[in-house]
């Protein structure tokens, strides 16, 4: 198992007796393998050498907390809540694997728990019983599910969740999409169409598209953000498998380079795993095990 941010730092620290150059260059050495990035990664850390000489800082826990300020300075989140007295239109997707249907899930078990009136829309028809799986999800969480066939249009699909979300006055219609390779243009244009068509159908309502994302593939989810972007806009992030990854410096490229905040992470397979992304909250978890 890789070691997590917390657990390098906290070997970085054990060897070294004193804070000089070479520190320096080990920590950018650990946030650069965590995902961070090398631009950002030593623009941190720059800032942070001169921090200490300029104010004379040397122990290991003043050290750390400097570095959690500058962490906290390049990462940032927003509240996602449906828009009052307005319907909503959320679409999840992303690559295959990554458990977009399991996501839809527990936002549709959140947004029941805030009082929300919410109608599902499986519009994946194409891996194996993903409808099952979702009007399993759709049962725990007491909402409302519209559904085709094995291999149905997945179109026609969100044409039909469209009608029945205005016919029933919901707050919010979650659409689950089937997973694509960002690099499989057909399946791009597919997804182009259900866009397109819950846009055409539904231009009243408040339109967000919600992409999922695997921490622990790290830079690789860089190139997913990027691609999906071509073809549809992207409103925010969730990210899932966050917990115990080294790779979870990933949200700093994420958030920076793209412009696309972190809405969600998911953790477990519970329909309350689904936790709003607190950037603070997240830096202290990367440096705690070094503060033990």
């Amino acid at each position: 198992m890789k070691k997590s941010f917390g657990e390098k730092f906290k070997s970085l620290f054990a060897k070294k007796d004193k804070i000089n150059e070479e520190f320096y260059e080990d920590l950018t050495d650990i946030l650069v393998e965590g995902d961070i990035g090398a631009k950002a990664s030593f623009e941190i850390v720059d800032e942070l050498e001169k921090i200490c000489k300029q104010e004379k800082i040397t122990t290991q826990e003043e050290i750390l907390q400097k570095l959690k300020q500058l962490l906290l300075q390049n990462v940032y989140s927003i509240d996602l809540q449906p828009t009052k007295d307005k319907q909503n239109v959320w679409m999840v997707l992303g690559v295959n694997g990554v458990g977009k249907t399991t996501t839809v899930g527990k936002l549709a078990g959140k947004l029941k728990d805030q009082g929300k009136k919410v109608v599902l829309g499986a519009a994946d028809t194409f891996r194996a019983a993903a409808s099952e799986q979702l009007t399993e999800w759709a049962n725990r969480a007491g909402v409302d599910i519209i559904y085709g066939g094995e291999g149905a249009d997945p179109a026609a699909v969100v044409f039909d969740a469209v009608a029945a979300a205005k016919a029933r006055k919901a707050d919010v219609l979650l659409i689950d999409t089937a997973g694509r390779l960002h690099t499989k243009t057909n399946l791009m244009k597919e997804l182009e169409k259900i866009n397109n068509i819950s846009s055409r159908e539904y231009p009243e309502a408040k339109k967000l598209n919600l992409i999922v994302l695997d921490a622990s593939i790290g830079q690789n989810s860089i190139a997913q953000v990027k691609a999906f972007k071509d073809s549809v806009n992207i409103d925010g992030i969730i990210l899932t498998k966050l917990d115990g990854t080294a790779k979870g410096g990933v949200v700093y490229p994420i958030i920076n380079e793209l412009k696309v905040p972190i809405i969600f992470t998911g953790f477990g397979e519970g329909v309350d795993d689904l936790a709003v992304f607190d950037p603070e909250s997240f830096v202290v978890a990367l440096i705690l095990v070094a503060q033990n």
